[in-house]
């Protein structure tokens, strides 16, 4: 038989296991992102591996690695000013005659449902650095976001 066609393994055809994806970017956190990550690596820490399944333990510790390099990266950004959108701010703005509130957070911490968008998402970079009653474009369309309100994120 051709060695072509001949199969050691059902191992050797698996799927590779990667590691979680780090953002590119810098790692910029709040206070409220630094605790979350130092909680959640201090919570993966306690988990005993020992009695998971070989997977389970594997996939326990590649998100393990993942979010202590996280909290190894986390670069905590002072609290911004509300003279214009930035990393840290809760951002009320116009667009398609909706009026909706975001705040701009790490990628970690991001969650659209609650209001809180990562700083590098296409949203947050087409606000960032404008002021109240400032049009910015955004999504090919000319002037198509107005800043309404900028105020500080007070998180804890």
């Amino acid at each position: 038989m051709s060695v072509a066609f001949r199969r050691e393994s059902d191992d050797e055809h698996m799927e590779p296991k990667f590691e979680l994806p780090i953002p590119p970017g810098p790692n910029w956190v709040t206070a409220r992102g630094l605790r979350l990550t130092r909680d959640k690596v201090e919570a993966l820490e306690a988990t005993d591996t020992a009695a998971m399944e070989e997977e389970a333990a594997k996939k326990h510790k590649r998100e393990l690695r993942y979010w202590r390099m996280r909290l190894a990266t986390a670069e905590l950004r002072p609290v911004a000013g509300p003279q214009a959108v930035a990393f840290g701010t809760r951002v009320t703005y116009r667009l398609n005659k909706q009026e909706k509130t975001v705040a701009l957070v790490g990628d970690d911490e991001a969650d659209p449902h609650e209001g809180r968008i990562s700083f590098s998402s296409p949203l947050a970079r087409a606000m960032m650095d404008a002021e109240v009653d400032e049009k910015v474009d955004f999504a090919g369309k000319a002037e198509a976001i107005e800043i309404v309100a900028i105020d500080v994120l007070h998180e804890d």
